[in-house]
């Protein structure tokens, strides 16, 4: 029996009513103090009750190798302060972060709500963390064990206290501090919790930053640009060049959404406001379907051609499924890994696999735009 989804989460969720924030806090300080424990067993543990390898899983991209498609998202651990715990939790890679050049504190709480009824979550944190300095110093000392770990990629967003005219060079800062730590790095433009950020995703705007990142890129690290659901094909069209023209590693599909349409909930039980009433970005199921189409959008428009890491509403492993055949390499997860529990990761890996047997493949490599290639012809 899964105790996470019987047992843990409806006390946590329905009996104690845990605010949604604190729960986080109290769950990283326990993967970092794991993190940080000598006691090989208890990884040996963890490894075995949450992880699933099989050579069919793997895959090399953009020079790194991923023993497994499903990543955990940006946002969860904003500090890199568990870094090295997300391969004996199951994950395939893990992106830290989003962090900023100049430590903030994010916006005022209650910034981050459950929506239950909907499978989803609304957060407007602000991209809070204490700043790419720390997080170098951090991953400085856990490098060793980083080198025999999963790939780790690294989200840089842009202060809050810069003003947009000076936004290419303080992600430029924070590159240069943290560029020899991540094995990708990540350009989150598509964030709707700090102002004016999305328009960054403007060609011009965009053209700027990703301009000065390569000129300092002279290790050829990957990099991706991270893009909002709510775009319309013209911009995504336009993304989709300058990812050409600045040689980018991939597109990250996608961020969340400011659209409200559909949901279930009425009322958020700590501000007692409707969603519809309340600032931030939805993540989850309602983010599902409109991913999809933007990842099999690009698939379209670039042939396959350049790698689409998925996100957005994954909970199980048709929806892993949906988003690989419809053209995404590598998927990421966070609010389905919320509501299903630890288990979650290796149960969509042996659903991956079930889908694999029974489409006659015999890599997930092979399973990448299946869908799209059939739709198209």
């Amino acid at each position: 029996m899964d105790i996470y989804k019987f047992a843990i989460r409806p006390l946590l969720f329905n009996v104690v009513k845990a605010d949604s924030e604190w729960l986080h806090q109290q769950t990283i300080r326990s993967f970092s103090w794991l993190s940080q424990t000598p006691a090989s067993w208890v990884n040996q543990r963890l490894q075995k009750s949450l992880c699933l390898y099989d050579s069919r899983l793997e895959q090399n991209l953009f020079g790194l190798n991923f023993p497994n498609p499903v990543g955990l998202a940006a946002g969860f651990d904003k500090d890199g302060v568990a870094a090295s715990i997300w391969s004996n939790l199951g994950f395939g890679f893990a992106e830290l972060g989003t962090v900023t050049f100049h430590a903030q504190p994010g916006n005022p709480p209650p910034r981050l709500f459950r929506l239950p009824l909907d499978k989803a979550a609304l957060n407007r944190m602000g991209f809070n963390n204490r700043g790419a300095a720390a997080m170098a110093a951090r991953l400085a000392q856990e490098k060793q064990k980083l080198t025999q770990s999963i790939p780790i990629g690294i989200n840089l967003g842009k202060s809050k206290v810069t003003p947009l005219e000076a936004a290419a060079q303080d992600y430029l800062d924070s590159f240069r501090l943290l560029k020899d730590l991540g094995d990708y790095f990540v350009v989150n433009v598509s964030s709707p919790n700090t102002p004016g950020l999305r328009s960054l995703q403007n060609a011009s705007m965009l053209s700027a930053i990703l301009n000065l990142l390569q000129q300092e890129n002279t290790t050829q690290k990957p990099i991706f640009v991270k893009i909002a659901p709510d775009l319309d094909w013209v911009a995504i069209a336009d993304i989709i060049s300058l990812a050409k023209t600045y040689q980018l590693a991939g597109i990250i599909a996608t961020n969340t959404t400011i659209r409200r349409d559909g949901l279930k909930t009425q009322v958020i039980d700590q501000t007692g406001k409707s969603p519809q009433d309340e600032a931030g970005g939805i993540s989850g199921k309602p983010l599902r379907d409109r991913s999809t189409e933007v990842i099999r959008f690009i698939w379209q428009q670039t042939q396959g051609q350049i790698p689409i890491i998925g996100v957005g509403g994954i909970f199980s492993a048709e929806d892993a499924w949906e988003k690989i055949t419809a053209g995404a390499s590598l998927i990421q997860v966070y609010t389905g890994w919320i509501y299903e529990g630890p288990l979650m990761v290796s149960q969509i890996l042996a659903g991956l696999l079930s889908k694999l047997e029974q489409s006659g493949l015999n890599s997930i490599n092979e399973a990448v735009g299946l869908q799209t290639k059939i739709q198209k012809f």
